[in-house]
């Protein structure tokens, strides 16, 4: 790569930098209070997981179709289509009338979102081999600072109606339409990077047939299922049980994603280089797995004659208190279980065993938010607690089997 296309390449990931910033931080406002507004059309609490289990279906199964597309017509095009669906979707949520219209808006954006895929085949095309894990960085860093302010502003609008963060994520997908079309330059040479979804059945039975990798797949696997069965009940329980109002659910969310930016963006290469990624996945499997036990009994212990501002309420600070375990943890093992397959995977195959861990991973977020919901909903009294408990123990049993990884490549 010459200085000129090196340049040209720093400047296009600036952009993407910035169109996939935009991007999160849309989704980022309406994914906190989406199970409330989703109560608020009249759907049952058991109904409400489907919104997240059918994103990430119609996601696993347009994810391979767009990345094929983009691979024959152009990155810019098929991401300049997927912004403007996604758009759509967002205002097709915010004037849901009833659940179904509510799902129906939901399923249409994850068959929509191609915008990460179609973002790292992006950043491959533009970036040398040695740079292209910085220029992944990149994506990452905009992922998580999405994850980050769009709840907090997301909070303060639900406070006025549930349906304003989905008016004003619309709002930001369009600009991010009209700022992409006229800034983001289709790559000069496209790699086959997407390409390597059309295979990825074939991979899976390659990599299954080595051990440590498919112990670290059934780890990826039971931490996403238990996080997002969670994740899908979290609102229910920070409202019923530590009686906070839609704000106070929204930047309860806002505390785990700042945590886990911090210890992604600043403490984890240091922890790596003393510990260890095997040592980190066992930890952060285990500081999640105590902090799901915890959270549906963290309500009550914060001292009545403590005085906090009126905004502070002591529900907030006992579940805030509760769920920094688990953000610690999440930051620690999500690095070290991407670390740990690349380490097992063969040196000709990493790409193509990299996403087969995302494909486990999505096969968890499918899973998890209909199995937390139900067993929230259905179980029996103190139910309640039975998600966190679940996840508590594949937490566990994911701890357990990363203790037997080897750390190097397997021959």
């Amino acid at each position: 790569m010459t200085p000129t296309s090196s340049a040209r390449g720093r400047s296009a990931l600036g952009i993407l930098f910035l169109v996939v910033f935009v991007d999160l931080l849309g989704f980022g406002m309406v994914i906190p209070v989406m199970a409330l507004y989703a109560k608020h059309l009249g759907a049952a609490e058991a109904s409400t997981g489907w919104l997240s289990t059918g994103f990430s279906l119609m996601q696993l199964g347009f994810a391979p179709v767009w990345g094929v597309l983009s691979d024959r017509i152009g990155r810019r095009p098929v991401l300049l289509l997927s912004i403007a669906m996604t758009a759509l979707a967002f205002l097709g949520y915010a004037v849901a009338p009833t659940f179904a219209w509510l799902l129906a808006s939901r399923l249409f954006a994850g068959g929509a979102t191609a915008n990460i895929a179609i973002a790292q085949a992006y950043v491959a095309d533009v970036t040398t081999p040695e740079g292209r894990a910085k220029g992944m960085g990149v994506i990452g860093a905009a992922f998580g600072l999405g994850f980050v302010f769009g709840p907090a502003i997301g909070g303060w609008l639900s406070g006025y109606d549930l349906s304003w963060p989905g008016f004003a994520a619309a709002g930001l997908s369009a600009f991010n339409l009209v700022g992409a079309w006229l800034l983001l330059p289709e790559p000069a040479q496209r790699s086959r990077a997407g390409a390597e979804l059309k295979h990825r059945m074939g991979a899976l039975v390659e990599a299954l047939t080595r051990p440590g990798i498919r112990r670290l797949l059934a780890v990826f696997f039971m931490l996403v299922l238990a996080f997002s069965a969670m994740e899908a009940t979290y609102a229910f329980l920070a409202q019923e049980y530590f009686h906070l109002d839609n704000r106070g659910v929204v930047f309860s969310f806002l505390v785990i994603g700042v945590l886990v930016v911090i210890v992604q963006g600043g403490l984890i290469g240091p922890l790596t280089r003393a510990f260890g990624e095997r040592r980190l996945l066992v930890a952060g499997a285990l500081l999640q797995a105590g902090s799901l036990l915890w959270l549906p009994h963290a309500h009550g212990w914060f001292p009545a004659g403590v005085a906090l501002p009126g905004w502070l309420p002591p529900g907030f600070v006992e579940l805030a208190v509760a769920s920094a375990p688990l953000a610690v943890g999440s930051g620690l093992t999500s690095p070290a279980l991407s670390a740990l397959l690349s380490r097992l995977s063969r040196a000709d195959a990493q790409g193509g065993t990299l996403g087969i861990g995302q494909s486990a991973s999505a096969l968890g977020r499918v899973l998890g938010p209909i199995s937390g919901t139900s067993t929230y909903a259905y179980a029996p009294p103190a139910s309640h607690a039975w998600p966190y408990l679940g996840g508590a123990v594949l937490m566990t049993v994911s701890a357990l089997i990363s203790l037997t990884l080897r750390s190097r490549r397997d021959a």
